[in-house]
């Protein structure tokens, strides 16, 4: 009697649950200005999801793309720094740009939308930052950065893939960064409102 084999049926069970995968992937993406963002993500076993995203614009032209990842939705800006847990803004850029003027915006935004009183010390972070920035020389059409707060780590910058070394731990520096997008003075007040999901 001839013996029974498993292989062929698990091996057209697998390539279902491939097919099945690629199709939920697929499916689960939002597109902003070409660029596809997943609607979840696991970062570093914490689930998020996409809460918005949408285009900074500097006058008529577009500059990159912003989408903000928390643990769970927000709709204010007081709720996305207060949610806790791990958290992402995943920026692609949509243009060419020199590195050293974007962390220069950033640093502008930094200082545009933190109280007076924390400025000092956020001055350390902003100029570790701003070397980082330097260092990448040019950031093209297509590349890609995130910001991630790591409970327990800090700020953690991935540059084209690559995470920059010695998170910055402090937790106010995270969040005067999201106050670049979120704060009273934001980079572009539609992207501030599309992050939030208001768009």
């Amino acid at each position: 009697m001839p013996a029974f084999s498993l292989s062929p049926l698990l091996s057209r069970l697998a390539l279902l649950a491939c097919a099945a995968t690629a199709l939920g992937a697929s499916a689960a993406q939002v597109d902003v200005a070409g660029v596809k963002l997943n609607d979840t993500l696991d970062l570093r076993g914490s689930p998020l999801q996409l809460n918005g995203a949408g285009v900074r614009y500097k006058a008529v032209f577009k500059v990159y793309t912003a989408g903000l990842y928390v643990g769970k939705k927000v709709s204010t800006p007081e709720e996305a720094l207060a949610t806790p847990g791990p958290k992402r803004v995943a920026i692609t850029m949509l243009r060419d740009i020199e590195a050293n003027e974007l962390g220069k915006l950033f640093t502008k935004g930094v200082e545009e939308n933190s109280p007076k009183s924390e400025m000092v010390n956020l001055i350390p972070g902003l100029l570790r930052m701003g070397q980082m920035f330097a260092d990448q020389k040019q950031l093209k059409a297509g590349d890609t950065f995130t910001i991630d707060w790591l409970p327990g780590t800090g700020t953690l910058i991935t540059v084209r893939g690559v995470p920059q070394p010695d998170p910055i731990k402090e937790q106010a520096f995270f969040n005067a960064l999201l106050r670049i997008w979120l704060g009273p003075v934001p980079a572009d007040w539609k992207l501030k409102d599309a992050l939030l999901g208001k768009q």
